[in-house]
């Protein structure tokens, strides 16, 4: 049986977070259609990311790509 090869998810959001040491909080903002009255509503998430040396600050536009966990709620890398 052989692996198959897991596509890794990238996400858009924005930081709102940089408090924590390597670590950003990112909003990442979805537009989906509601399943059953068909109209179009905007869902939030927000997801804990690695953010090595803090250089992403509160308002930068990032990146996220998902990845091995790092910690309890941290399953995100930060790409740009």
């Amino acid at each position: 049986m052989t692996a198959t090869p897991h596509k890794k998810k990238v996400l858009q959001g924005v930081v709102t977070s940089d408090k924590m040491k390597d670590t950003v909080v990112v909003l990442v903002e979805r537009y989906v259609k509601h399943p059953t009255y068909g109209k179009f509503i905007s869902k939030r998430k927000k997801y804990q990311a690695h953010d090595a040396g803090n250089t992403k600050k509160i308002g930068d536009k990032v990146t996220i790509e998902e990845t091995r966990p790092i910690s309890k709620n941290k399953h995100f890398r930060i790409v740009e």
